[in-house]
This record gives structure tokens, C-alpha cells and sequence, in this order.
């Protein structure tokens, strides 16, 4: 359930943008009512600045683990977009070494694998990624069936390479798939948003206390919202702005379209 929650407002950049900004805009206020009240366990008592810089330090190192996070899963999936269309490209290549009849019918099978995985990677809507999985799987047993049949007919060292090359392609999208699934964990991002709406309270109340202008109480929602939502975008696949795009797969596909 939590992991749900996490995933519907992380694929959300925009939304979290917008939450977070009023969530620590809310806890900042919080933080002046409790200054102006002069509440009894505060009453008295001056915040260290010391405490207040290593409050603000640990939000600012939890901000940047977590787009540490966030962009090393967003390199793992531009690197296996990478691996994905060169074990397609070896797979087309050693096509070649089946018999006639099976190679054409392999390369025919892997033409159509190859839009279907672009498309897949491009694609918005989860109801057109449910659909693509589904004719990639048919896709991905045709291939096996057409490099199989030779393979068993005839076993030699050439047949085997071929099919370690489908093998590889095979194996190429499970890496794909598992990468786009692994996301942040909801702790994690619990950990931040707890984190940034304590500091909130307490630059709120510091604020107040120091008679500081109101626009000091919006620079860390502001700072932080933005950092959320690039946080989000960067480990969202699938929505935002930032995307990994199959520019090798469509080199590819440009290459083998005229053979």
C-alpha cells in the first residue's frame, strides 16, 4: 500500500512540486504561530544556530542521496537502452549463419521486435505498455521458436551462436523491465518530506522570532519543492520531462530497414 502511495505521487512530478511546496509553506507558518505564541516549551529558549545550520545540512545530504538515487537509475536505464540495441544488433548479424529459410524468418521476427521495443520505450499510456508487453512476449517466443528449430535439427558451434545471441536479446529486456520497476523506496522519500517539513517549522519559527521578512519563510518550501520535482521526474520513467529516449534502437532501426 505504501509503495502504491509513493509510486501514484513519484509519477506525478508536477503534483509533487505543488504538494511539497505547500506542505513546508503550511509547516513554516506552523513555525511563526508557534514563535508569535511564544508556546511554553520554546518560551525562553534561542534555537542554536549551530543546530539550525545541522538541521538544514542533513535536509540538504538526504536531498542529494536521493537524486543520487534518482540519477543513478536514470543512467542504469540510458546504459541498458544501450546494451539492449547492441544485443539486437548481434542478433540480426548472426542471423546470417542459420540456414536461408530460418535466417529470413528470424530477421522478419526481430524487424518487428525492434519497432515494438522502440514503441515500448516511448510509450505514455500504461494501458499501450500493457499492450506492447503483451505482443513483445508473443515477439520474444516466435524469435526463440525460429532460432530453436535449426539449432536442434543441427547442432553446431554456429547454431549455438545464434542462439546465445537471442538469448541475449532475450535477456536484455528482462534488464530493461527490472530497472524501469526499481524505483526510491518509500522510506526514503519519508524520510525527506519528514525531514523538510521539520526544517520548515523551524525556519518559520526563526523567522518569526528574528522578525525576518515573509519571503525568508518561502526560499526552503521554494528550494525543496523544485528539488522534489526533479527528483521525481529523474526516476520516473514514463512521465514528466526528462526521459530516456531509444536513440540507439532507432539507429538501429534505421539501419536495418534497407536489408
Amino acid at each position: 500500500m505504501l509503495e502504491q502511495v509513493r509510486s501514484a505521487s513519484a509519477d506525478h512530478p508536477l503534483v509533487v512540486l505543488v504538494m511539497t511546496f505547500l506542505a513546508m509553506w503550511l509547516a513554516s507558518a506552523i513555525g511563526g504561530w508557534l514563535s508569535r505564541r511564544r508556546v511554553a516549551a520554546l518560551d525562553g529558549r534561542e534555537v542554536s544556530v549551530v543546530v539550525e545550520t545541522a538541521v538544514l545540512t542533513l535536509l540538504a545530504l538526504i536531498i542529494g542521496f536521493t537524486f543520487s538515487m534518482a540519477l543513478t537509475r536514470y543512467d542504469q536505464r540510458k546504459n541498458l537502452e544501450e546494451e539492449e540495441a547492441n544485443a539486437i544488433g548481434t542478433a540480426w548479424v548472426r542471423a546470417e549463419l542459420l540456414p536461408s529459410g530460418d535466417s529470413a524468418k528470424l530477421r522478419a521476427v526481430l524487424k518487428t521486435y525492434l519497432e515494438q521495443r522502440i514503441l515500448w520505450y516511448v510509450a505514455r499510456d500504461a494501458d499501450e505498455t500493457a499492450r506492447l508487453d503483451a505482443q513483445i512476449a508473443a515477439l520474444q517466443g516466435a524469435m526463440w521458436a525460429a532460432v530453436a528449430a535449426p539449432a536442434n535439427a543441427q547442432p553446431s558451434a554456429v547454431n549455438a551462436l545464434a542462439v546465445a545471441s537471442i538469448n541475449d536479446t532475450l535477456n536484455s529486456q528482462g534488464y530493461t523491465q527490472a530497472a524501469w520497476l526499481n524505483r526510491i523506496p518509500f522510506a526514503a522519500w519519508a524520510l525527506l518530506v519528514a525531514l523538510a517539513l521539520f526544517c520548515s517549522v523551524l525556519v518559520g519559527f526563526e523567522a518569526e522570532r528574528a522578525k525576518a521578512g515573509r519571503g525568508v519563510a518561502f526560499v526552503l518550501p521554494v528550494s525543496v519543492a523544485i528539488a522534489c520535482c526533479l527528483i521525481a521526474d529523474l526516476e520516473s520513467p514514463r512521465v514528466g520531462l526528462i526521459h530516456v529516449q531509444p536513440q540507439n534502437l532507432l539507429i538501429l532501426a534505421q539501419s536495418v530497414r534497407g536489408q
